[in-house]
């Protein structure tokens, strides 16, 4: 189980915040975040809603009384901008970690499929992705954990 520090360190991470950038927008100082994301405070709960906000997530998962909604935006960013994260951790402890650049997999792309997640077991139809982060989609798009174990997240950022 999981930490409201430890989930607020996640998050400002998958942000790309600093300690420092996240006391900035919430007014508060970078000490302040350090000692919420080492659980020694907790933040007002007067932030708990900006924080949730800016976490695009909700004040129960921030508490840990729900689950995270898979977070998808759209953005005005071109394609050749973004990337393509893919984490796969199997039940047998197999781990692949893919960042592959659009403008790549745009050039790699062949009959919907790319080679290189296919030779890992990976079957994603990379047309549909092209196409889908074309229209302004990105962030988690996919995040699963099977029964057995397995885990799979997909994210474009």
């Amino acid at each position: 189980m999981t930490t409201l520090g430890t989930r607020l360190q996640e998050l400002r991470k998958q942000k790309g915040l600093t300690q420092e950038q996240l006391a900035e927008k919430l007014n508060v100082t970078n000490q302040s975040v350090s000692k919420w994301e080492k659980d020694i405070n907790a933040p007002d709960i007067s932030l708990l809603i900006e924080l949730a906000d800016l976490y695009e997530t909700t004040v129960d998962y921030l508490l840990g009384r729900g689950e995270k909604a898979p977070v998808v935006t759209t953005t005005k960013k071109s394609i050749d901008d973004l990337v393509c994260r893919i984490k796969v951790l199997s039940s047998d402890k197999d781990k692949v970690n893919i960042n592959l650049p659009f403008a790549l997999i745009k050039v790699f792309a062949k009959d919907g499929e790319f080679k290189m997640l296919k030779d890992k077991n990976i079957d994603i139809d990379i047309n549909q992705l092209i196409s889908l982060v074309e229209q302004g989609v990105v962030g988690e798009l996919v995040d699963i954990e099977s029964g057995d174990g397995d885990i799979v997240k997909i994210t474009v950022e």
